[in-house]
């Protein structure tokens, strides 16, 4: 099955894992994926999965304390590169943290628009979720938070390689 490029609605975050379990299967040394979304739409989640299908050394958990962890496979493949660039201002920082990106595959999650100069092409996956943020022009107060319901919310996932 062929994922790249694909556009799919995921149910439930079992769904997502699996997910990233099938997207692994396309992916070797020298790949690097950009995770977009929305906080808790999924990116940590696929990435586990990714991390599975790779059968790297887990587990695998969000970086956002190291911003990059590496992951050494378990069976002579390349490693997983988790990297969190949330706190990361431009592409020169992402360059800084000395990813070996020609042997490893590499996950960033929150990277869109940091890859100028880093990389000529990579593997673009956008998660979309309801926000469950209420409608324009409604009132709401300062404490307002989204509904608890909103995790079990469907998300569409597209993937695609760019540029």
């Amino acid at each position: 099955m062929r994922l790249i490029p694909s556009e799919r609605v995921v149910s439930a975050p079992e769904e997502m894992h699996s997910l990233g379990v099938d997207l692994a299967r396309e992916l070797g040394a020298g790949d690097l994926v950009v995770l977009t979304g929305p906080l808790g739409a999924g990116k940590t989640t696929l990435t586990r999965g990714i991390g599975e299908g790779l059968d790297v050394r887990g587990p695998v958990t969000s970086p956002t304390f190291v911003l990059a962890r590496t992951h050494p496979s378990l069976s002579g493949g390349p490693p997983l590169v988790h990297v969190d660039a949330y706190r990361l201002g431009d592409a020169m920082e992402l360059d800084d943290l000395d990813i070996d990106f020609e042997h490893s595959v590499v996950v960033v999650e929150w990277g869109k628009g940091l890859l100028d100069g880093v990389a000529e092409r990579w593997i673009e996956v956008e998660i979309s979720r309801p926000t469950g943020a209420p409608a324009e022009g409604a009132i709401t107060d300062a404490s307002w938070e989204p509904s608890a319901d909103v995790a079990d919310e469907p998300r569409t996932v597209r993937i695609a390689r760019r540029p």
